[in-house]
């Protein structure tokens, strides 16, 4: 018989692969998941299913790496990270941690690579966390102006692309308090910029640095004067000169997605792999710990991955589960979810009826 993922348990990969897809993918709570079994008739205690959540995350602890390994190889990253509430040793009180997500995907400028996701959890937001999970990257970073990635940038070695959809943020909660003919017309320039980008999804590279060269280029350069002339008008306490500083500010890195075809013009691949994190936290309240939080990052980078390459979670998880006991350590990069995707036997879906 194949080994078991958690020796001398009753817990088939099945089972398993259904509780952490429900608590990781679908946010429903172990109490919650325990109550909906018992309605069947099935007795599934909830202490005995957290044991099973922190095993599983041990067992797959060599998948997650090698996604890692994946993920920081790439050319180009987009990064981002979200607090997360954790329960506070010893009180009953919440203290904030942060969850980190690496968004590995460049198939909006035509690549077949495989997209990848992978999530760090620390227990705060200092800089020494993204710059310890980046240590061996070298290429192109895309995230939002945080600090704590400014030591990244230092060297050379990695070169930082700013998000058009923080810059653009600045204004839009402005016009949407005070409206003006200001605010406005840097909305007007930003989504000038997006109907460029809408029109060379997923085309080849080459063809997208082209047209960013003869469209975006020339009107970057007439909102950039725009910008800096219409400063000169406004007090530098106003909340529209913050906007427009920000923006100045990050000018370097907010035009450097129009010399390079594979860039993005904002950062959304990696805030929209944070919405799972963002549902979670309205269902679970807290992590019961660091530990907690450590297991939820691996589960999101696992579940993240599979939805990121159109793969069945609970059927990835099922099958990894399986095999991972008796797979070789040096050849496990052989289970990541897109190299196992045509062995998945995904559940039927159920026929539909008339109402």
């Amino acid at each position: 018989m194949p080994g078991l993922p958690i020796g001398r348990s009753i817990a088939h990969p099945s089972l398993l692969a259904d509780i952490l897809v429900s608590k990781y993918a679908d946010h429903q709570p172990l109490y919650r998941q325990s109550t909906i079994a018992a309605r069947d008739g099935v007795t599934l205690d909830r202490a005995s299913m957290g044991r099973w959540v922190g095993q599983c995350e041990a067992v797959c602890a060599p998948l997650t790496e090698a996604l890692r390994r994946y993920t920081v190889s790439a050319a180009k990253l987009h990064a981002d990270d979200t607090p997360i509430p954790v329960l506070a040793p010893g009180s009953r009180k919440t203290r904030t941690g942060r969850l980190w997500v690496y968004v590995r995907d460049d198939r909006r400028s035509g690549s077949t690579q495989p997209a990848s996701v992978w999530f760090a959890y620390s227990p705060n937001r200092q800089g020494i966390h993204p710059q310890t999970h980046l240590a061996s990257f070298k290429g192109i970073l895309q995230a939002d102006a945080y600090a704590g990635f400014d030591e990244l940038f230092r060297d050379g070695s990695i070169r930082e692309v700013a998000c058009h959809a923080h810059a653009r943020r600045k204004f839009y909660d402005i016009h949407v308090r005070t409206p003006s003919d200001t605010t406005q017309k840097a909305l007007e320039y930003i989504g000038g910029l997006y109907d460029i980008e809408a029109s060379i999804r997923a085309r080849p590279a080459a063809e997208r640095l082209r047209i960013r060269q003869e469209k975006a280029r020339p009107l970057l350069q007439i909102y950039e004067a725009w910008l800096r002339a219409k400063l000169e008008t406004l007090s530098s306490k106003s909340d529209t000169a913050k906007a427009i500083n920000y923006t100045l500010n990050q000018w370097s890195a907010l035009t450097l997605y129009c010399e390079d075809g594979t860039l993005e013009i904002d950062n959304n691949i990696a805030e929209n792999a944070l919405r799972c994190v963002s549902l979670g936290r309205k269902n679970f309240l807290f992590a019961g710990s660091d530990s907690g939080g450590k297991r939820a990052a691996a589960m999101y980078a696992l579940i993240g991955t599979c939805a990121l390459n159109d793969i069945d979670p609970r059927a990835y998880l099922d099958y990894a589960l399986t095999h991972i006991a008796d797979h070789k350590i040096n050849r496990i990069d052989e289970l990541l979810p897109w190299c196992v995707a045509d062995k998945l036997h995904t559940r039927a879906s159920p026929p539909h009826s008339a109402t």
